[in-house]
Formats: structure tokens, sequence, C-alpha cells
């Protein structure tokens, strides 16, 4: 495949908590730094009365702006508003969530004044864009392609949700891949050259927001999932949670006041236990600290890291039921796996690293690989292979995926008609002939689902549509054939086609009620072209006030500097004294006003010091 657009092609690794860039370039794979100099970034949007902030500036405020900072998006991307998952997590966001249209989740924020709505593939693809602005400033060219990474056991919906977050932000997204095989990559990718023969690998990635599970056979270069599993609702923050709540319930022993509808206090405790989870993974105990955490009340406590895993044990635990239930799908015993390399953040947790270790019978685990870093390091790989790149180790590999959720329709009422198994290899394309249900039925309903509960209604709806021009005959006469197809990306196509008498109708299912129209993606392109807009507008602002402030301090220090102020005359000093005065008071008493006022204020002090300044120095 050559190269599709400007450029070369980046992996992107959209994370629940953090993301990461990275791409193939002299012959290896780089991590791309941020402009805080740092390897992987917050997934965090911030809107307030001036700006709209992006990454590590929007997490550093949100502790004094807590229902205006986004964060964890990645849960609601591709759900509906009713799910059970969202309602919960609505519950723990400061941040408000409403209802839109078609059962949307929609994020509520206050922006410049006004209430904005927002998908969230708009909220996503902000988080992506600032990847590939990140991406740019370290090439120093455009960048228009990449490989987008989604937890291998995200649903349809949520694949194209995320496609769609990658054309917002202006992106060609060449492939959607599955976060654990991107792990493999990055831990395979050394080894091809090796040609150590076939080696059964277990990667266990347990990140900020979800858990996933992919059981890979791994031989000269071809990664063949032979099984996933996995829970797009598990994670770090999951751990966070029961944390707040047990300091929740401390505080309110200890000072008979309730602080779980304060939503700046439980940010500001929320970023405690974050930091206390992380020392737990080295340290045995720890200190929560918040002072004036609520009404004035300072609070301190501790937690060990053994009382750590006793609130998070039932979560642990379904982390270690997870890999068993991939290993029961593949087929395999634990003792046939080779290596167990570990993935994501919440990876080093020590009991789960333990439960790991000795549901593995003892077997020594793999942290040859960086678990932030791993998936966008794998995405870069295949964004290399993708865009033609060519090299001995890279043109050696094939990626063989699987499906992580069975795929059928309604049949007889309320059936689950499986047309695709889940963890079927994929690409792929599998046909089931229907029929109709009652005497001259001209036109039948497909009801597209994915999961393995035996009702249909118990599964995902992924869209629905109808075949007409049937032509009238008995039932069960008609012979229909639906054709279920899987790309490379994981999106599945549905058609069907009457065959019988030979009259022929094709539909494709293209679009689902979760997934955006064309018109609104393209309004919401237009939108961010305007945010981003406004935002350089902003960045250009400061810099202009930045530069008359910077001119007009250095010279009032030059003009307090003993033996410069002696050379000056007193008129020439009073001249210089009294337009900084004047310039420092019209700073202070005005909000950002734009860029080219602060030009022409700097311009006229410019010529009122300069001249004076240089006249000491002939």
């Amino acid at each position: 495949m050559s190269n599709q657009g400007e450029g070369p092609a980046i992996g992107i690794d959209l994370g629940t908590t953090y993301s990461c860039v990275a791409v193939w370039q002299h012959e290896r794979v780089e991590i791309i730094v941020n402009d805080q100099g740092n390897r992987t970034t917050p997934s965090y949007v911030a809107f307030t009365p001036m700006e709209r902030l992006v990454g590590d500036a929007a997490k550093n405020q949100v502790a004094r702006n807590p229902t205006n900072s986004v964060f964890d998006v990645k849960r609601l991307i591709g759900r509906r508003f009713s799910d059970p998952l969202v309602q919960e997590d609505i519950k723990l966001w400061p941040f408000n969530v409403i209802c839109g249209i078609d059962d949307k989740p929609m994020i509520v924020v206050n922006y410049k004044g006004e209430e904005k709505h927002f998908s969230a593939e708009e909220i996503s693809s902000v988080v992506l864009r600032m990847m590939r602005e990140t991406a740019e400033a370290y090439l120093g060219t455009t960048v228009k392609n990449a490989v987008v990474t989604v937890p291998a056991y995200f649903n349809n919906s949520q694949r194209k949700a995320t496609k769609d977050a990658g054309g917002i932000a202006g992106l060609n997204v060449l492939r959607i891949i599955n976060e654990p095989t991107a792990v493999a990559i990055a831990y395979g990718l050394d080894k091809i050259a090796d040609n150590i023969g076939k080696s059964n690998v277990l990667i266990f990635d347990l990140g900020g927001g979800t858990a996933d599970v992919s059981l890979l056979t791994i031989e000269k270069g071809v990664f063949e999932v032979k099984a996933v599993a996995g829970d797009t609702h598990l994670g770090g923050e999951d751990f966070d949670n029961r944390m707040v709540e047990h300091f929740v319930e401390i505080f309110k022993r200890l000072h008979k006041v309730d602080i779980s509808g304060n939503s700046r206090a439980l940010r500001r405790l929320r970023t405690a236990c974050e930091k206390a989870k992380r020392i737990l993974s080295s340290a045995i105990d720890t200190t929560i600290e918040v002072h004036s955490l609520y009404n004035g009340i300072d609070f301190f406590s501790t937690i060990t890291r053994a009382k750590f895993a006793e609130l998070n044990m039932d979560l642990f635990r379904k982390c270690i039921a997870i890999v068993d239930k991939c290993l029961t799908d593949a087929n395999m015993d634990k003792s046939c796996v080779h290596v167990v390399v570990l993935s994501g953040g919440s990876s080093r947790i020590p009991k789960v690293l333990q439960l790991l270790q000795d549901f593995f019978d003892g077997k020594e685990l793999c942290k040859s690989i960086n678990p932030d870093e791993a998936v966008a390091y794998g995405a870069a790989v295949q964004a290399a292979i993708l865009s033609g790149m060519r090299n001995d180790k890279l043109q050696n590999i094939v990626l063989l995926d699987v499906t992580p959720l069975s795929l059928g329709i309604k049949a007889n009422r309320t059936e689950m008609s499986i047309v695709i198994p889940r963890n079927t290899a994929t690409p792929t394309e599998k046909e089931r002939l229907y029929t109709t249900a009652a005497d001259n039925q001209t036109s039948l309903l497909f009801s597209v689902y994915e999961g393995e509960r035996a009702r249909a209604c118990d599964n995902n709806l992924l869209g629905k549509f109808r075949l007409s021009d049937i032509p009238p005959a008995p039932r069960g006469v008609a012979r229909i054939k639906v054709c279920f197809n899987i790309d490379t990306n994981g999106i599945l196509n549905v058609s069907a086609k009457e065959i019988t008498t030979g009259v022929m109708k094709n539909i494709t299912i293209t679009n689902d009620e979760s997934r955006l129209p064309t018109e609104e993606i393209d309004r919401m392109v237009q939108d961010a072209e305007t945010y981003k807009a406004e935002d350089d507008e902003h960045r250009k602002k400061v810099k202009a006030k930045d530069a008359l402030e910077n001119y007009t301090y250095n010279m009032r220090n030059t003009l307090n500097d003993e033996k410069i102020s002696a050379k000056l005359s007193r008129k020439g000093k009073k001249k210089i004294k009294d337009a900084i005065q004047q310039v420092i008071e019209w700073l202070d008493g005005l909000q950002l006003v734009d860029s080219e006022e602060y030009a022409d204020k700097l311009e006229t002090l410019e010529s009122i010091c300069n001249p004076i300044i240089e006249r000491i120095y002939r």
C-alpha cells in the first residue's frame, strides 16, 4: 500500500487516562514527547472563560475547574446514554452528561460564558489533534495518516466512533487495531530476526479504563490472534474510585460531613488517591494529605498496600477471570503459554502481578517493554507497514486478528442468530440463508446485534435495515442471503439479497445509530477548525502580552540599575518612568485584548525608551 496523503504515518494510543504517539523513522520506533517534555499526555480537555486547554495544561487546572474539565471520555465513546455503565460513570464525574438525539450522551460545559454540548467523538478528536500536532512539531512536517488503537473488546459502534474522532481531528485513519495486538508487535518485533520458532504469547493489558487479554501465536513474523477477552469498563480509574469512596467515608466519620456532593473536594481527593496508588506500587504504605479539603478542614490519612488490595480485590480477581476466559476460548492450557507480557500502567500494581503469577503457577512475567508506551510503539510499526515503509523487519510482519464478539441478526422474533462467532479470524466474510415468516411477505426487517446472549434484545444493537421488493410467495419459499463482512479495521458491513426468483437487492449497513452521519462529521470538523483558530488567536494574544510585559519590566529594572540611572538626565528618567507606569496600569486594568493592541503599546513604549537609553551608550 502506498502512502495515502501527506507526511509519515504515526501510531496513536488513545488512552482513557493518558495518550501516546509514536513514529517509525531511522529504522526504529521513536516515542514522541509533548510540549512539556513528557512521553505520555493526559487525555483531558478543559474549557475556561478564556480558552480551551488540552493535555497537561487541562489536567493541571482540574481541581479549580472540575465541572468544565472533561476526562474518561473513552468510557462514553460509541455508547448510549441509557447504558447502565454510562449511568454509573455519570455519578462519579464532576462534569455534566445529558441525553442527546438518538440516546447519544452529550457532555455539557461552559466555555467563554456559553453553554456548549460536545459528543465523545468531538472531545476525543481534540486529544487526537494534539497528538497529531505533537508529531508534526517533532517531525517538522504535516501529518495526515495514522493508525489508532482501541481495546480488543471494543464493539463495532465504539470502533466506528473512534474512527470518526480521527476524521474530525483531520486524520486519515489507515486502520483501527487492537491494543493488545499492538503490544504483541512491540514485544515481538525484535524476536522476528531471532527466528525462535513458534511462541504462544499472552498479552495482559490493564490500563486506566479498560482490561484486555489477547492470546497470540507468533511465528516468523506472523502475529496470529487466537482469542481475545476483556472488559471495557475495568481499570485504574475504578481502583481510584474505590479509594475515593473509602476516604469519603473516613472524612465523614472523622468530621461528620459528607463531601460526596462537592465536585471540587472530590477532585482534589481523587488527585491525591491517584498519587497514592502509584506510590503503593513501590512502597508498602503512603499518606493522603489534602490541605483545606472542605470548609477549611485539612484531611490527613494513611493507606497500606494491603488495604488498597482489599478495597479492590474483587476487581483484581475479575482481571484474572478475563485471562482464564481468553485461554478457554482459545482451547489452550495455561501451561502452553510461553510468555506473559504486561502492558498498561495498572499492570504495575503488585497484587495484580501476584495474582497473575499465581495463576500461571509462578511463571516469570515479561516486563521488558514499557507498559505506558508499548501500544503506541506497536501502532507506529503498523502505521509504517501500511504507509509502504521498506525494512527487513517490517516486511515480514503479518497481522491476523479476531472479532471479539459474536455477530448476528434477530430471528424468530427473539432469538440471536449468530452469523460470525466470536474469536473468528478477521478480515472475514460469512453468509447465511434466511426466509420469510408469513405468506406473501414482501419485506424483511433485519436487526443486527453483537454479543453472547441467547436473546437478541440482551445483546448490543448495531443497526437495522429493511429489505423490500421481495416477490410475494408462501412463507418459507423466498431465499434471502445475508452476508456479514468484517474489514481490516474490525468494522462490520452487512448486506442482504433475495435470490430465489432472481430479484436481487443489496443493502449495506454503512452507519448505525451511534455513528455520526457524514454531514455531522463535516460540521464537527468545521467546529474543530474554529476552536483551533480561537486557540491560536488566544496564544497569539498571550505571546503579544508577554512581549509587552517583558519589555516593560526589563526597562523598569534597567531604570533601577544605579550605574545606568546615574547616566540618565532627570527629564529622560522621568519620561521613561511615566511611560512604564502608564503601561503597567493599562495591563493591570484589562482582560486579554487583540494582539495588535499589545503590539501598538510595545511600539509606543519602545519609541520613548530606546532613544533615551541609546544615548548613554554613544
